[in-house]
């Protein structure tokens, strides 16, 4: 049994990418930090285990996904932030305004470095 197996109900979400052991498989460091990041607030209670797997299913079943599922991580974060929204934990707006920072961090920032948010031009 994995550590992701014992510690949450979310290593069992639909379609989570897995190792042939059964553990979850990040492409990117980020998808692992959205995964710990759902993790944290299903077990401190910001969302049931019923809640978040509607969530998912909403993002994983909207027209235009990936056929091959490369999407996979982008709905999470969207099934999560939609959690967020809807919870009131988070506004919609200042997500959205950190996303575009995140991306002009990513644009500004010179190969082989590190993504800081910092590095957006416009903070």
């Amino acid at each position: 049994m994995s550590a992701c197996e014992i510690s949450s109900q979310l290593s069992q979400s639909p379609g989570l990418p897995k190792s042939p052991e059964g553990d979850p498989v990040f492409s990117e460091p980020w998808a692992a930090e959205a995964f710990a990041m759902t993790v944290h607030l299903h077990e401190t209670g910001v969302f049931t285990w019923s809640e978040w797997a509607a969530s998912l299913s909403t993002e994983l079943h909207r027209p235009g996904r990936a056929e091959d599922g490369s999407d996979y991580f982008d709905c999470w974060v969207e099934a999560l932030s939609a959690l967020l929204v809807g919870r009131g934990v988070a506004d919609a707006s200042v997500i959205l305004d950190l996303q575009k920072s995140w991306q002009r961090a990513a644009e500004a920032t010179p190969h082989g470095k590190p993504i800081e948010l910092g590095n957006d031009p416009l903070r």
